[in-house]
């Protein structure tokens, strides 16, 4: 009798997974811009962000168990480099306010830091997106579905 209904959970989550891929690029494209691949550390999110995409590819192509756990799983890795980001922009911030004033010290080291020249909160676009990527798994059947939920 016709065919079947796409589940409005289903179509949420095609919805969340094309916002994650647009930002994922957005990120990745920013990060090149920017040439953010001075030292290894910087290279995390240039190389999270494509992985989590082909993945995600895996997973919509072949709907696999394993490819749902490895993109769970780089999600949770992109939650862990935001606070790793954050520590090491507030470290590159402060390094760069004591060279050009040694005797900064305490919260004035603090606020000058965290006003410096490398956005202390720019990695918080891994955690945004790592949350995303978490949401969209959210009690991922391991087979497609086309009924209500």
């Amino acid at each position: 009798m016709g065919t079947p209904r796409v589940a409005p959970v289903e179509t949420l989550r095609r919805w969340l997974a094309a916002i994650f891929a647009i930002g994922a690029v957005g990120a990745e494209a920013e990060l090149l811009l920017l040439k953010h691949w001075a030292d290894p550390w910087q290279l995390i999110p240039i190389i999270l962000l494509p992985a989590a995409l082909l993945v995600l590819g895996w997973h919509a192509w072949s709907k696999s168990g394993r490819a749902l756990a490895t993109f769970r799983a780089i999600m949770l890795l992109f939650v862990a480099s935001c606070a790793a980001g954050i520590l090491l922009h507030y470290r590159g911030d402060v390094e760069w306010k004591l060279e050009g004033d040694p005797s900064l010290q305490g919260f004035a080291l603090l606020k000058a830091a965290v006003r410096g020249a490398i956005p202390l909160l720019a990695p918080g676009a891994m955690l945004q997106l790592g949350l995303l990527g978490l949401a969209l798994t959210w009690r991922y059947p391991t087979q497609p579905t086309t009924a209500e939920e």
